[in-house]
Protein backbone atom coordinates (compact mmCIF):
# COMPACT_ATOMS: atom_id res chain seq x y z
CA UNK A 1 0.00 0.00 0.00
CA UNK A 2 1.27 3.42 -0.82
CA UNK A 3 0.87 4.81 2.68
CA UNK A 4 3.03 2.07 4.21
CA UNK A 5 6.65 3.16 4.13
CA UNK A 6 9.46 1.62 6.11
CA UNK A 7 10.25 2.89 9.57
CA UNK A 8 13.32 5.10 9.77
CA UNK A 9 16.78 3.81 10.58
CA UNK A 10 17.19 0.66 12.58
CA UNK A 11 13.47 0.60 13.44
CA UNK A 12 12.98 -0.87 9.96
CA UNK A 13 14.40 -4.15 11.34
CA UNK A 14 11.85 -4.20 14.18
CA UNK A 15 9.05 -3.42 11.74
CA UNK A 16 10.26 -6.11 9.33
CA UNK A 17 10.38 -8.77 12.06
CA UNK A 18 6.88 -7.97 13.35
CA UNK A 19 5.52 -8.00 9.80
CA UNK A 20 6.78 -11.52 9.06
CA UNK A 21 3.38 -12.82 10.21
CA UNK A 22 0.19 -11.94 8.35
CA UNK A 23 -2.42 -12.47 11.08
CA UNK A 24 -5.33 -12.43 8.64
CA UNK A 25 -3.98 -15.24 6.43
CA UNK A 26 -1.65 -16.95 8.90
CA UNK A 27 1.25 -16.72 6.43
CA UNK A 28 4.54 -16.65 8.35
CA UNK A 29 7.57 -15.78 6.25
CA UNK A 30 9.85 -16.95 9.07
CA UNK A 31 8.69 -20.44 8.11
CA UNK A 32 10.62 -20.17 4.84
CA UNK A 33 14.37 -20.17 4.24
CA UNK A 34 14.05 -16.95 2.21
CA UNK A 35 12.08 -15.22 4.97
CA UNK A 36 14.68 -16.17 7.58
CA UNK A 37 17.52 -15.14 5.28
CA UNK A 38 16.02 -11.66 4.85
CA UNK A 39 16.44 -11.17 8.61
CA UNK A 40 19.74 -13.03 8.84
CA UNK A 41 18.55 -15.81 11.12
CA UNK A 42 18.96 -19.56 10.96
CA UNK A 43 16.37 -22.24 11.51
CA UNK A 44 17.73 -22.94 15.01
CA UNK A 45 16.89 -19.35 16.03
CA UNK A 46 13.30 -19.63 14.75
CA UNK A 47 11.47 -20.29 18.08
CA UNK A 48 13.24 -17.33 19.75
CA UNK A 49 12.60 -15.11 16.73
CA UNK A 50 8.88 -15.87 16.88
CA UNK A 51 8.79 -15.22 20.62
CA UNK A 52 10.60 -11.91 20.08
CA UNK A 53 8.26 -10.99 17.23
CA UNK A 54 5.15 -11.42 19.39
CA UNK A 55 6.70 -9.53 22.33
CA UNK A 56 7.52 -6.69 19.96
CA UNK A 57 3.97 -6.77 18.54
CA UNK A 58 2.51 -6.51 22.06
CA UNK A 59 4.75 -3.51 22.77
CA UNK A 60 3.79 -1.84 19.49
CA UNK A 61 0.11 -2.39 20.31
CA UNK A 62 0.78 -0.68 23.66
CA UNK A 63 2.38 2.24 21.79
CA UNK A 64 -0.96 2.62 19.99
CA UNK A 65 -2.93 2.33 23.26
CA UNK A 66 -4.16 -1.25 22.79
CA UNK A 67 -3.74 -4.37 24.93
CA UNK A 68 -1.78 -7.33 23.53
CA UNK A 69 -3.83 -9.82 21.54
CA UNK A 70 -2.49 -12.69 23.67
CA UNK A 71 -0.08 -13.28 26.54
CA UNK A 72 3.58 -12.96 25.61
CA UNK A 73 6.97 -12.80 27.27
CA UNK A 74 7.51 -9.16 28.24
CA UNK A 75 9.86 -7.45 25.80
CA UNK A 76 12.00 -6.13 28.66
CA UNK A 77 12.74 -9.70 29.78
CA UNK A 78 13.90 -10.65 26.30
CA UNK A 79 16.00 -7.52 25.78
CA UNK A 80 17.67 -8.03 29.19
CA UNK A 81 19.22 -11.15 27.63
CA UNK A 82 20.98 -8.97 25.05
CA UNK A 83 23.12 -6.46 26.94
CA UNK A 84 24.82 -3.88 24.76
CA UNK A 85 28.22 -2.29 25.09
CA UNK A 86 29.34 1.06 23.75
CA UNK A 87 32.13 0.39 21.28
CA UNK A 88 34.34 3.40 20.52
CA UNK A 89 36.56 3.51 17.44
CA UNK A 90 40.05 4.67 18.52
CA UNK A 91 40.78 6.16 15.09
CA UNK A 92 37.86 8.57 14.73
CA UNK A 93 36.11 8.46 18.11
CA UNK A 94 32.82 7.25 16.64
CA UNK A 95 30.67 5.13 18.94
CA UNK A 96 28.23 2.33 18.24
CA UNK A 97 26.24 -0.13 20.28
CA UNK A 98 27.67 -3.63 20.13
CA UNK A 99 26.22 -6.88 21.48
CA UNK A 100 27.78 -8.34 24.62
CA UNK A 101 27.37 -11.97 23.55
CA UNK A 102 23.71 -12.73 22.82
CA UNK A 103 21.77 -14.12 19.87
CA UNK A 104 22.45 -12.06 16.74
CA UNK A 105 18.78 -11.19 16.08
CA UNK A 106 18.06 -10.30 19.70
CA UNK A 107 21.19 -8.14 19.84
CA UNK A 108 20.27 -6.30 16.64
CA UNK A 109 16.75 -5.68 17.95
CA UNK A 110 18.11 -4.45 21.30
CA UNK A 111 20.44 -2.06 19.48
CA UNK A 112 17.57 -0.86 17.27
CA UNK A 113 15.37 -0.17 20.29
CA UNK A 114 18.19 1.68 22.06
CA UNK A 115 18.92 3.80 18.99
CA UNK A 116 15.22 4.61 18.59
CA UNK A 117 14.99 5.58 22.26
CA UNK A 118 17.88 8.01 21.84
CA UNK A 119 16.36 9.38 18.62
CA UNK A 120 12.92 9.72 20.25
CA UNK A 121 11.26 7.55 17.59
CA UNK A 122 10.58 4.33 19.54
CA UNK A 123 6.96 5.10 20.49
CA UNK A 124 6.15 6.11 16.89
CA UNK A 125 6.48 2.46 15.85
CA UNK A 126 3.02 0.98 16.45
CA UNK A 127 0.81 -1.96 15.58
CA UNK A 128 -2.47 -1.56 13.71
CA UNK A 129 -5.49 -1.74 15.99
CA UNK A 130 -7.45 -3.97 13.57
CA UNK A 131 -7.79 -7.42 15.17
CA UNK A 132 -7.18 -9.13 11.84
CA UNK A 133 -4.06 -7.09 11.11
CA UNK A 134 -1.79 -5.87 13.94
CA UNK A 135 0.73 -4.94 11.21
CA UNK A 136 3.64 -2.80 12.41
CA UNK A 137 3.83 0.70 10.98
CA UNK A 138 5.68 3.91 11.69
CA UNK A 139 3.31 6.71 12.70
CA UNK A 140 4.39 9.77 10.72
CA UNK A 141 1.26 11.78 11.58
CA UNK A 142 1.98 15.18 13.17
CA UNK A 143 0.10 14.37 16.39
CA UNK A 144 1.31 10.75 16.56
CA UNK A 145 -2.23 9.41 16.93
CA UNK A 146 -2.60 7.21 13.88
CA UNK A 147 -4.59 4.03 14.62
CA UNK A 148 -4.29 1.88 11.51
CA UNK A 149 -1.48 0.72 9.27
CA UNK A 150 -3.54 1.88 6.29
CA UNK A 151 -6.44 4.26 6.26
CA UNK A 152 -7.52 2.86 2.88
CA UNK A 153 -7.81 -0.71 4.17
CA UNK A 154 -7.95 -1.19 7.95
CA UNK A 155 -9.23 2.31 8.69
CA UNK A 156 -11.94 2.08 6.04
CA UNK A 157 -13.03 -1.34 7.33
CA UNK A 158 -13.30 -0.05 10.90
CA UNK A 159 -15.29 3.00 9.83
CA UNK A 160 -17.63 0.83 7.73
CA UNK A 161 -18.20 -1.53 10.71
CA UNK A 162 -19.07 1.44 12.95
CA UNK A 163 -21.41 2.84 10.30
CA UNK A 164 -23.18 -0.50 9.89
CA UNK A 165 -23.49 -0.90 13.65
CA UNK A 166 -25.27 2.47 13.86
CA UNK A 167 -27.57 1.53 10.98
CA UNK A 168 -28.48 -1.82 12.52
Amino acid sequence: MSERSAAPGSLALVEALVNTLDIETGADSLGTADGRARLGIGEAELPRARELRESLRATLLAHAGHPPHHEVTPLGELLAQAPLLVAVDDRDGSATLAPADASPLLSRIAAAVAEALVAGTWTRLKACEADTCHWAYYDRSPAGRRRWCSMQVCGARAKMRRYRAKEG
